[in-house]
């Protein structure tokens, strides 16, 4: 029995679940999503928990149990609480400003970065160093913090670029001279 799986999803007050085709729909204060939910997983849906249970106990029901689970859990947190991550820019010149609808980072390049933030997500920038990318969709607040990051990842000899804020940088001894 998987240890995340067997765990109860609480439904906060305010949150809609519909379960209809194989099809799960959760709509809060912040959004809505949809989650295809896999046919080796069943749910038991109540007016205040979830339980996620499988079909049998091969290894792919097994590995789907919990991933189920946490991708329903991530759901209903995200249209309650939301998501955050926060991004810092390291270097001399390097700096950050929301224009738009776009993302515009200097970064070093002979050319600003022009980043198109994405529906569902809101960035805040703070000192021109610090990001904040906000929504309610996980993987999405994820992948494009992930995007933002690979534009000038963190280099290890200076600690130039753009890294997660609770991200550590294993940083390099430089050049010696001759003995």
């Amino acid at each position: 029995m998987s240890r995340i799986g067997k765990l109860p999803i609480e439904i906060p007050s305010g949150v809609k679940i519909d379960f209809t085709d194989s099809i799960l729909s959760v709509k809060g204060a912040n959004g809505n999503l949809t989650l295809q939910i896999m046919s080796n997983v069943t749910l038991d849906i109540t007016d205040t928990v979830i339980n996620v249970s499988r079909i049998g106990d091969t290894s792919s029901s097994r590995s789907a149990h919990g991933l189920s689970r946490t991708l329903i859990n991530n759901m209903v947190v995200g249209v309650t609480k939301g998501f955050q991550t926060d991004l810092e820019i390291n270097g001399v010149g390097y700096r950050a400003e929301v224009k738009g609808s776009d993302l515009v980072l200097a970064l070093g390049y002979s050319h600003p970065v022009n980043f198109p933030i994405p529906t569902g997500i809101s960035i805040v920038v703070d000192k021109m160093t610090k990001l904040s990318v906000k929504g309610y969709d996980k993987e999405l607040v994820g992948q494009t913090a992930a995007k933002i990051r690979s534009f000038r990842s963190p280099e290890p000899y200076k600690g130039k670029g753009i890294k997660y804020a609770d991200e550590t940088i294993l940083r390099k001894a430089g050049k010696t001279g001759k003995k």
